[in-house]
C-alpha cells in the first residue's frame, strides 16, 4: 500500500474507492433503503479522499469508524432475534438474584428501582455522560491524528472497531433485552419494538432537546443490550490516553466519564450491570487479543506497519 504523492491518488486507488461507495450505496439502497445520512457519510469520504493528501490521509485514517458505522447500520439486514431465542427474563431473574435491591418490600433489579426513584440533578448528569460515549473517543481519535500521533492512532481505532465487532458478535450469539423493556412490556418478546429513551427522557424533558428521543428512535435493535458497548468505549479511551502519555488532567477527566457512563446505564435502565460488566470485559479482551496476539503475527503487524505509513 502505497500512498500516491500530490493531490490526487493513483488510478487503482481511486477506480478501487469508487467501486466500493458505489457497491455500498447500492447494497444500502436495496436492503435498507437510503436516508439522508448514507448519501452524506458517502459525500464526506469522498471529498476527503479526493481533496488533497492531506486529507486523503484523514479519510483513509477514519475508515474504522466508517465501517464501524456501517456494521452497526446493517445489523438491521438480520436481526439477531431472528438468529437465536432473545433472553428476556432469564438475564432479568440473574440481575435480581445478583444485584436486586429492597423496594417496599419487593425485591426489583437496580434499573426498575432507579426508574421509580430519581433525582434532578442525576438525570442532567446522566444525559451529560451518555452524550460523551462516541462523541469523546471519536474526538480524541481527531487529537490523536492531528497531533501527530498517528500510530497511537491506528491502534486505537482499529480496537475500537474490533471491539464492536466483538460486541456485534455477542449480540448474535445472546440476543438480550435491555431493563426497560421488561419494565414496560413484562417477560414476553415483541419483535420490531421501537427504540426508547427510558430514563434518558426525563433529560431531554428537563432541557427540551429531545436529543436522546432522536438517537434511540433510530436504534437498529433494542435486543442489542449484552454486553454494553457503551461500557466499553471509554475504557478503551483511556487505555490509550495512558499510552500515549496524554495529560493527566486528561486521564482523570476520561476516568470520571468512564465511570459515569457505566452508572448512567444502569441508572436509566438502558443496561443491567451484568451488561455493564461484559461490556468492560469485552473491552479488555479486544485490547488484549489486539495488542498481546494479533500484533505478533507477521502478516497483521506487516499490515499495521503499512496502514500506518500511508496515514502518516
Amino acid at each position: 500500500m502505497i500512498l500516491n504523492k500530490g493531490k490526487f491518488p493513483s488510478t487503482y486507488e481511486w477506480v478501487l474507492t469508487l467501486v466500493i461507495t458505489f457497491v455500498y450505496l447500492l447494497a444500502t439502497s436495496l436492503f435498507l433503503g437510503l436516508r439522508a445520512e448514507h448519501l452524506l457519510m458517502a459525500a464526506l469520504f469522498l471529498t476527503l479522499y479526493f481533496g488533497s493528501e492531506y486529507t486523503r490521509k484523514m479519510a483513509v485514517a477514519l475508515l474504522p469508524f466508517v465501517v464501524f458505522g456501517v456494521s452497526y447500520d446493517w445489523m438491521r439486514i438480520c436481526p439477531n432475534y431472528t438468529v437465536n431465542p432473545i433472553d428476556i427474563r432469564g438475564l432479568h431473574d440473574l440481575e435480581l438474584s445478583l444485584f436486586g435491591i429492597h423496594d417496599a418490600g419487593k425485591l426489583v433489579i437496580p434499573g426498575a428501582y432507579f426508574y421509580q426513584h430519581h433525582i434532578a440533578f442525576m438525570d442532567f448528569l446522566s444525559g451529560i455522560f451518555y452524550l460523551c460515549w462516541v462523541p469523546v473517543p471519536i474526538a480524541f481519535g481527531l487529537y490523536l491524528f492531528f497531533s501527530g500521533s498517528r500510530k497511537v492512532y491506528l491502534h486505537f481505532s482499529l480496537v475500537f472497531l474490533f471491539v464492536n465487532l466483538i460486541g456485534f458478535v455477542g449480540y448474535y450469539i445472546h440476543p438480550a433485552a435491555p431493563p426497560w423493556y421488561t419494565i414496560l412490556y413484562g417477560f414476553n418478546p415483541i419483535l420490531h419494538t421501537p427504540g426508547n429513551t427510558a430514563g434518558l427522557a426525563r433529560f431531554d424533558a428537563m432541557t427540551g432537546l429531545h436529543v436522546f428521543n432522536g438517537i434511540y428512535g433510530r436504534n437498529a435493535n433494542v435486543f442489542a443490550a449484552l454486553p454494553s458497548l457503551h461500557a466499553s468505549y471509554m475504557l478503551v479511551t483511556l487505555w490509550y490516553a495512558v499510552r500515549n502519555h496524554c495529560r493527566p488532567f486528561i486521564i482523570v477527566l476520561f476516568s470520571i466519564i468512564m465511570v459515569g457512563i457505566w452508572c448512567t446505564a444502569v441508572y436509566t435502565a438502558h443496561h443491567y450491570i451484568i451488561d455493564v460488566l461484559l461490556g468492560i470485559a469485552c473491552a479488555l479482551i479486544g485490547i488484549f487479543i489486539f495488542e498481546k496476539l494479533l500484533m505478533r503475527i507477521g502478516c497483521f503487524f506487516r499490515f499495521i506497519e503499512r496502514y500506518y505509513h500511508y496515514i502518516a
